[in-house]
């Protein structure tokens, strides 16, 4: 019989995200929409499985309405945080609606754990959870959805995307440094560049989003000031992260720096095939979604004067791989 406490840890982990009771309801009676029908080549919402490794994977898929006919559609990868689940990072970062406005296909792919599509983690490197310990090959499942997708969907392989929330953020690094190949940009949000082995073949763009007071992800790095899971980290700086991809991406000298309330934007321009690096620094605000929904009832709130969503999608559309 499984350890009631355990369990119980594993749903409080502040490593990544975890989710109250509360909030994984509400996502599912708002997200129930999503059916286990077809290739989920029709605009609409589709539950999704592939093998890879001998493991079943599953995600989710939304296609948008009236997507613009035989025209190629970019793709968007949105990765849930430790302890949580694709319905739930659809709810927090509000990104399906973003789709339908903008006729783009987004995917919330499923972790690994020991329960079915619940308390799920990533492989991101250092962290986090079960897949972490068990070495899960998250890498080859996100290069097999991709695959996936592309071979169901008219889809546009010069702007395939990934963003992530914590342990999620974390993994959207690891994808930057190993499926440089394939994905044109990341949207790490309140996550740490903690892969040791980052030597991407081609330039990735980059925008990241992170509070200063994060006490789940350090923005200045370090071992976490909140978590219980067991296995202990240490996370880099938000600034050696960015320092990473400018010089990877070998953006030109000097960074362009701009003041929205809170919210302080640095922009490295002049880089490597038509690549940027850009940062968003919220002060003040914790570990959360900016502009989005609170991840669990007791979470830190979300700052509002920026939407990162919208900002990442911004940035995204500027930013093909060439």
């Amino acid at each position: 019989m499984r350890n009631p406490m355990r369990i119980i840890l594993l749903a409080l982990c502040v490593g990544g995200l975890a989710l109250s009771p509360l909030l994984v309801s509400s996502a599912q009676r708002r997200l129930r929409n999503f059916k286990a029908t077809g290739r989920g080549v029709a605009p609409g919402d589709y539950e999704r499985t592939i093998t890879v490794g001998g493991r079943v994977r599953s995600y989710l898929q939304h296609v948008p309405p009236s997507p613009n006919r035989g025209k190629p559609m970019p793709v968007v990868i949105v990765l849930h945080g430790g302890g949580g689940h694709a319905e739930a990072i659809a709810e927090t970062s509000g990104f399906t609606a973003k789709a339908d406005e903008e006729r783009f296909v987004v995917i919330y792919p499923n972790g690994s754990g020991r329960q079915r599509n619940r308390l799920l983690t990533w492989n991101s490197g250092n962290c986090c959870g079960y897949a972490h310990e068990n070495n899960v090959d998250d890498v080859s499942f996100i290069r097999a959805l991709i695959g996936q997708v592309r071979t169901e969907l008219t889809v546009d392989g010069r702007r395939i995307f990934v963003t992530g929330f914590s342990n999620g953020g974390m993994m959207s690094y690891r994808l930057a440094c190993e499926l440089s190949d394939q994905i044109a940009a990341v949207a790490p949000v309140a996550g740490a560049l903690n892969f040791e082995k980052c030597d991407p073949v081609r330039p990735v763009s980059l925008v990241a989003f992170h509070g200063t007071a994060d006490e789940h992800v350090l923005y200045e790095g370090g071992e976490p000031k909140r978590r219980v899971d067991r296995n202990p980290r240490t996370d880099r700086s938000v600034a050696e992260a960015i320092r990473y991809w400018v010089r990877r991406d070998q953006c030109a000298e000097g960074v362009e720096q701009e003041r929205r309330g809170g919210v302080i934007i640095e922009d490295y321009a002049g880089c490597r095939d038509g690549t940027g690096v850009r940062l968003y620094t919220f002060e003040g605000q914790g570990h959360a979604w900016p502009g989005g929904e609170p991840w669990a009832g007791w979470a830190d709130k979300p700052a509002t004067a920026v939407s990162a969503t919208d900002a990442m999608w911004e940035f995204f559309s500027r930013h093909p791989k060439r």
